[in-house]
């Protein structure tokens, strides 16, 4: 009876053991939990820790909670003006509504990039091919992968996904006609920058001759007011050197003075020997007549 009794208990035990760990789930930090109950989900765990559910009537199935990478295939794709580039992308995604991923996509991470794959490169073919190839090129700075986002818009709402980035790992032009294209890009810019070079050129001659006349106008006021100045200065000599010789107690001075200066005008070089005849202005100063 006591090996019954033990071999009861021990049975009983392990029924425990085994009816308490199938009723643990263990969630992690980056995942979620889905319980389903005869294959379909009955509720969500999103937070980490440890939750229960019902032992052989309830399975425990996970899905990530990260940030997912899916890289897609290199396709061709045509530009507004007939070009054709090959475009080699990848996105960032995750599950947002696991139980919406769960109904619509099986839990399967292969079913969501395989909508990923045809929804982001119909976006892209859509966007890319409203476009000339020039901006194309030029827009592979992260303006294009916006045009593609807002294009694809909320239409993985309805998967429980959120598209969170679209990168180009190659956006380029068949190797056929890749020298072709650069070539003539090259040339348009050099069309551009001789454009505006020559615009600039233009504009410094215009300012330069607008300088050249301010300046020519300030030089012939200049000389205009100097030869005022000079008039002014000799109309002033003559008035004072008129109202000298008006004074006759002044007049035998002056002339005293202009006999001397016109002398010394005359004496020139090194021969410094004046010849005046008697009947001279200047030798009458002398004589003392």
């Amino acid at each position: 009876m006591k090996i019954i009794r033990r071999t009861a208990l021990v049975i009983v035990v392990i029924a425990l053991l085994v009816l308490g760990t199938s009723s643990i789930v263990v969630t992690n930090e980056n995942e979620y939990s889905l319980i389903r109950q005869f294959g379909k989900v009955d509720h969500v765990v999103s937070e980490a820790g440890v939750s229960f559910k019902l032992p052989f009537i309830q399975s425990v199935e996970t899905l990530p909670k990260q940030t997912l990478l899916y890289d897609l295939y290199p396709s061709d794709v045509i530009t507004s003006d007939k070009k054709t580039m090959i475009c080699d992308s990848y996105v960032l995604w995750k599950i947002t509504d696991p139980l919406k991923f769960a109904q619509t996509l099986s839990s399967s991470i292969s079913n969501a990039e395989s909508r990923l794959d045809t929804i982001v490169y119909n976006s892209t073919k859509n966007v890319i091919s409203s476009i000339t190839q020039d901006d194309v090129i030029s827009g592979r700075d992260g303006e294009l992968s916006e045009a593609i986002i807002a294009n694809i818009g909320t239409s993985l709402d309805q998967y429980g996904i959120e598209l969170l980035s679209f990168e180009t790992k190659q956006l380029d032009l068949p190797s056929t006609n890749k020298a072709a294209v650069y070539e003539r890009m090259i040339s348009e810019r050099s069309n551009i920058a001789a454009t505006y070079t020559a615009e600039g050129s233009s504009e410094a001659q215009k300012i330069k001759n607008t300088t050249d006349k301010e300046v020519s106008i300030l030089i012939s006021d200049a000389e205009k007011q100097a030869a005022i100045l000079v008039a002014e200065g000799e109309a002033e000599y003559m008035r004072i050197l008129s109202e000298a010789y008006a004074d006759d107690s002044r007049q035998e001075f002056y002339s005293f003075v202009r006999s001397l200066d016109a002398l010394k005008a005359s004496m020139k070089g090194d021969n410094k020997t004046v010849i005046l005849s008697p009947d001279s202005p200047i030798a009458q100063i002398f004589y003392g007549q």
